[in-house]
């Protein structure tokens, strides 16, 4: 599917269309999409970055019709901000994740929105509704600590934020991300029967089981480059990153780190590797 131009709106199916934010980036892909759930009554998830522009566009798309919430998945910058002028301009309340700041050393990658101020916090399996519409919360951590994804039972559908994206894998960075959290949040969601995903960059997912146990196996293949390279003998993660993402642009290297840094948090964890300083190797 060919990406929208930002500022459209764009019929997904009866009661879901997507907004696109003009913050394309190696992180962002075509930008950040927002929903927005219902006919008469709505709900907005994600409504994305503090622009001027995209503010405008989606109360455009609104278009005078009731808000009930402004939902979000979790508070890096490009999902967030939004939030408290369009708070401001429909008097709905923010509802969703918990409020979250991580000192990430300032990375565009992973800067978190610290003015969040959810009116309602929502836990694993609780929701909000308007007319024709229930969001249930499903916790997903792993990408960040306080991801939620939403569950809209009317359509079958999943409103997967970050935690399974249209286009890429997810960055998984510490010390927020967690890589033990995120394949238990994959695992989760292989529970479910959802019909597809709306995921906040990329296209829709619409084989969600196939694609969850693709994101497995790519993580587990991961694990299996990285156990091979400390096999040879210790080292750090910037040799490790240098071998494995050779192909790769060099502008996601400090992300291919970071999931580095997650896969060996996780293999530490499980007592199957080690650190000395910044080498690690092979228990």
């Amino acid at each position: 599917m060919e990406s929208p131009p930002t500022g459209a709106l764009i019929a997904l199916d009866p009661l879901v269309a997507r907004v696109l934010a003009p913050n394309p980036s190696p992180f962002t892909f075509t930008g950040t999409q927002t929903h927005l759930v219902g006919t008469d009554d709505l709900a907005v998830i994600d409504p994305g970055p503090d622009d001027t522009d995209h503010i405008a566009a989606l109360l455009a798309a609104i278009g005078g019709r009731p808000v009930s919430a402004i939902v979000i998945t979790h508070t890096h910058r490009d999902h967030s901000p939004a939030s408290r002028a369009l708070a401001a301009a429909t008097g709905a309340p923010i509802v969703g994740c918990a409020s979250l700041v991580v000192d990430m050393g300032g990375r565009s990658d992973a800067a978190f929105d610290t003015d969040y101020a959810p009116d309602l916090v929502l836990a694993d399996g609780e929701s909000v509704a308007g007319e024709g519409w229930t969001l249930t919360a499903v916790a997903t951590p792993g990408h960040t600590s306080n991801h939620l994804a939403f569950a809209l039972p009317q359509t079958g559908a999943l409103f997967s934020g970050d935690h399974v994206m249209g286009w890429s894998t997810t960055v998984v960075m510490p010390p927020d991300g967690d890589m033990t959290d995120f394949m238990a949040s994959l695992a989760k969601l292989q529970t479910r029967d959802d019909r597809v995903y709306y995921p906040a960059h990329g296209d829709p997912v619409t084989n969600p089981s196939q694609h969850v146990r693709h994101l497995i196996g790519h993580r587990k293949a991961r694990e299996g480059q990285i156990l091979r390279a400390l096999e040879e003998a210790p080292t750090t993660i910037l040799a490790m990153v240098a071998s494995m993402y050779a192909g790769v642009d060099q502008r996601l290297w400090p992300a291919a780190g970071g999931s580095v840094l997650a896969h060996l948090l996780d293999l530490e964890g499980r007592g199957i590797v080690a650190r000395d300083a910044d080498r690690w190797h092979r228990r």
